[in-house]
């Protein structure tokens, strides 16, 4: 039977918006009028997520949080409140709410925040939607060592190229530290503009710029008495490396517009799949934000580095996803594991569970074939031309300076991916944030712009 959703608010406006809202999204809703109701339907059975106004009579949403952490700990909830009561919300947040909407809001902002929460939210029953799975004797020293420095407040670094599992050792660290019944809050630093970043990480007060309507906290007051995990930092902008040094050695934010700097106790867990010490040498990172950061360092071996955990991940992910399926067990043919012991796993896990779960969508019986798994059409490398440059065409006789190296070399890397600046930058071996700098230095951003007009705007 579907998993359903409760929604609690005692307006019965908002009640149905939200129920219609998110029925026309095809997740089944059990709604409430108040806390009391809400509480008996609890005890009744389970939700996946709880959606609740915080101002509610006798019972409110606050103390309705307080019991689903006690009847369903592993029940996400979002709570619903207006201008004058972002500072509860706030402490929801400190007590394990998962996150909040400001009344009101858009359909848009809630099928988001659900369909976040959903994914975050382990399956009923289901210990092993976070697990860590290796027999690999690196990796396992270095669960050894995050379990370990989870009982401290010591701030961890995570080294890792990407899909092998960064967030989730996180979460483990998270998990198994004393912090583990406050928030765990987790903001992107390669996904946000550095101005949105900032309002996102320190948080702005009321009147602070032009649509600052209300004040809001930032992330850290989020997860105060709690831990934010900073994924890609290498991606932060320099500016915002400065600010988050001092926040970590005075232990205190300053909202953007704010008169005085808010206390925190906040306990933070770095990603990264770039080397910092060599961003460190090129000036892009910090060093003495690199050392701060770098208490704990711990590194995820690529996969196939540990081709000895493929076979245990295949069965788990055919577990996972082959759930309610007419074949009890799944499984793969001895040649297809072959042959994905051997595959280079570019994306790492994440590359080998999309595979599974695509396996398992188009296969027609209880063994997973080369057929189902569509290995032929696995990423075949760019051709060379696109990949490499071609230096009898750069002017590097003598004479010419390192700066107009690099000028032409940028250019003519940009004409040779047709104006792609992603694959541009990763054949250079450098960030996008660092080739749209380089583009801005060398005066190269308007033309190419114009020469490359259904490129988006970095």
């Amino acid at each position: 039977m579907q998993e359903e959703l409760l929604v609690v608010d005692d307006e019965p406006q908002m009640l149905i918006a939200i129920n219609e809202t998110l029925r026309r999204r095809g997740y089944s809703i059990t709604t409430a009028g108040s806390g009391i109701e809400a509480l008996r339907k609890l005890k009744e059975r389970y939700y996946k997520l709880v959606i609740t106004d915080v101002r509610m009579p006798e019972v409110s949403g606050l103390d309705l949080l307080r019991k689903v952490r006690n009847l369903a700990p592993q029940t996400p909830v979002i709570l619903l409140t207006a201008y004058g009561t972002v500072q509860n919300a706030v402490e929801a947040m400190r007590d394990g709410a998962y996150d909040y909407l400001l009344k009101p809001f858009s359909s848009e902002s809630l099928e988001s925040v659900v369909r976040k929460a959903l994914d975050s939210a382990p399956r009923k029953n289901e210990k092993a939607s976070h697990a860590i799975i290796t027999q690999d004797p690196r990796f396992s020293r270095t669960l050894a060592m995050a379990a370990q420095a989870a009982v401290s407040n010591a701030t961890v670094l995570i080294e890792a190229e990407s899909g092998t599992g960064k967030e989730l050792l996180a979460r483990m660290i998270h998990l198994k530290s004393p912090r583990c019944s406050n928030a765990l809050v987790a903001v992107n630093c390669a996904a946000l503009p550095e101005s949105l970043l900032e309002s996102e990480l320190f948080g702005f007060e009321k009147g602070a710029f032009t649509g600052a309507n209300a004040s809001k906290p930032g992330k850290f007051e989020l997860a105060n008495h709690g831990t934010l995990l900073l994924d890609e930092i290498g991606e932060m902008a320099p500016i915002l490396q400065a600010k988050l040094l001092r926040v970590l050695q005075e232990k205190e934010v300053d909202r953007i517009g704010g008169k005085e700097p808010v206390e925190i106790d906040v306990r933070v867990i770095a990603t990264t799949n770039r080397d910092l010490q060599s961003l460190v040498r090129s000036e892009e990172f910090r060093e003495d934000l690199y050392y701060r950061l770098n208490v704990v360092r711990l590194v995820i071996p690529p996969l196939r580095e540990r081709r000895e955990d493929i076979p245990l991940l295949v069965d788990f992910f055919c577990r996972r996803y082959g759930r309610g399926s007419e074949q009890a067990d799944v499984r793969v043919s001895d040649d297809v594991l072959e042959r994905l012991i051997r595959h280079d796993w570019p994306g790492n896990v994440r590359e080998l569970e999309n595979m599974i779960q695509r396996a398992l969508t188009l296969r027609g019986g209880a063994v997973i074939n080369s057929e189902d798994l569509l290995l032929s059409e696995s990423p075949v490398p760019l051709p060379v031309a696109s990949q490499e440059i071609r230096h009898a065409e750069l002017d590097f006789s003598a004479g010419v300076t390192m700066r107009d190296m690099e000028r032409q070399l940028i250019r003519r890397t940009l004409e040779d991916t047709g104006g792609n600046r992603t694959r541009a930058a990763k054949c250079l071996g450098i960030s996008l944030r660092t080739l749209r700098n380089k583009l801005n230095e060398f005066g190269l951003q308007d033309r190419q712009a114009k020469s490359a007009p259904s490129q988006a705007s970095l």
